[in-house]
């Protein structure tokens, strides 16, 4: 494995360990219980109609085999950078490079929209401005360092987890709405509940931001391992919970047409007051979404530009703060940039596909590993991988072609630096 190097003045630039189990647990959180929990669940329902649980119950298995071979390589593997350095490890250079290609690009989209999101909610009339907001705010948090942001990232899934709670309350308390007791017997598909599953496989991908913080977690076999599992379980708890009472008020057609399902939940169940706060909730769930795969993004170009995959200047890490600052201000001005010009919700497509390409190959690395070096029984990694590969194609055309091309671009590119490379030698 190759080690870090060091930048600027002989500094090391390797990161400080400062975050125990529950911190990481909260950053996962902070990543899996966002935006897609408000938002997700109305196309969900419209693929699989009354199926909807069993999508979620299948995107769930998928994470969860994404999540042990994620924790059993990070484990072996404490430093930053997630399924980049597992697939060079394992795999070779181009899969490393291939997975890290994919959680940037992808995740970058994903940052623009989730500070679009925010903005939407806090201010539609000026979305935009408040999303450009948003991306420098949260930079100059995640630039104060790691602990700050995990600090903010608590603050912020307790609001959200007190909103969650508040919706489930309310609506399972009211009793179904006369349609929703009319609609029992919504047809379901395979093929629907497979796009609800790829639709709400997202709101689970957060446990990756786990493995990225690799490099600034205390006993990183112990804590990765406990902190990927806890994460995981208590968001499909919590999801499971907010789909079945909007279920039970809605049903599943009125929440397959609904625009803010969760808000219109709460006015079905006679609690209209509610819906304001239900509105405040996304936001800050965006927000929080938007803190952690900032987070995320940046050190994976951190440990891109270590590789010199990415430009060598951006694995600098800051003397003080302990954080990869040049990488973070790259991201965050990309993401600005994005969230002040573009409507990102087509890239959302793109974005999906590149996530459960960087997972195909965190479970195809998995697979390599040994007994003695914490191999997973072997069923996860084969499960994850073909999960993973099933939900990709079950995505709108489109996003399949879209995010091929990037891919392809991507691999090219490594083709020609390493042709280059081949020259000069």
């Amino acid at each position: 494995m190759s080690k870090p190097s060091t930048a600027g003045g002989g500094v090391p630039d390797e990161l400080r360990r400062r975050l125990g189990v529950p911190d990481a647990v909260v950053i996962g959180l902070g990543s899996m219980i966002g935006a897609g929990i408000f938002a997700a669940l109305a196309p969900a329902a419209r693929a699989a109609g009354s199926g909807l649980l069993l999508g979620l119950a299948l995107a769930a298995v998928v994470a969860y085999c994404n999540a042990t071979s994620s924790a059993r390589l990070a484990a072996r593997y404490p430093a930053s950078g997630g399924t980049y350095v597992y697939g060079r490890e394992r795999l070779g250079g181009f899969w490393g490079y291939l997975a890290g290609w994919a959680f940037v690009v992808g995740k970058t989209a994903s940052c623009a929209a989730m500070a679009l999101t925010v903005g939407s909610y806090v201010w539609p009339g000026q979305a935009h401005a408040v999303a450009v907001a948003a991306v420098v705010a949260l930079t100059a948090v995640n630039y104060a360092g790691v602990q700050k942001s995990a600090w903010l990232t608590r603050v912020i899934v307790a609001a959200v987890l007190a909103v969650l709670a508040a919706v489930v309350v309310a609506t399972l308390t009211s009793g179904p709405a006369d349609a929703a007791r009319l609609e029992i017997g919504t047809e379901v598909t395979f093929g629907g509940v497979l796009q609800a599953a790829g639709l709400l496989f997202f709101a689970f991908a957060g446990y990756a931001r786990i493995a990225t913080l690799g490099e600034e977690v205390r006993d990183p076999a112990r804590t990765i391992p406990r902190a990927v599992p806890l994460a995981l379980g208590i968001t499909l708890f919590v999801y499971a919970a907010v789909a079945v009472a909007v279920l039970t008020v809605l049903g599943p057609h009125r929440l397959g047409e609904a625009t803010a399902p969760l808000s219109d939940a709460v006015r079905a169940a006679g609690l209209a007051w509610l819906a304001p706060v239900v509105r405040a909730g996304a936001a800050l769930a965006a927000l929080g979404s938007l803190l952690a795969l900032v987070l995320g993004v940046s050190r994976t170009t951190l440990a891109m530009a270590r590789d010199r995959h990415l430009p060598h200047a951006l694995a600098a890490v800051h003397p003080r703060f302990q954080v990869p600052h040049r990488a973070e201000l790259a991201v965050g001005a990309v993401v600005a940039v994005l969230a002040a010009t573009a409507d990102v919700r087509g890239a959302i497509g793109f974005s999906s596909f590149g996530v459960l390409v960087y997972y195909a190959i965190a479970n195809a690395s998995a697979f390599t590993l040994t007994p003695a070096e914490g191999r997973p029984a072997r069923i996860i990694p084969v499960a994850g991988l073909a999960g993973c590969l099933a939900l990709a194609f079950a995505l709108p055309l489109p996003s399949v072609l879209t995010g091929a091309a990037v891919l392809a671009l991507g691999a090219a590119a490594y083709g020609v630096r390493r042709t280059l490379a081949a020259g000069r030698t």
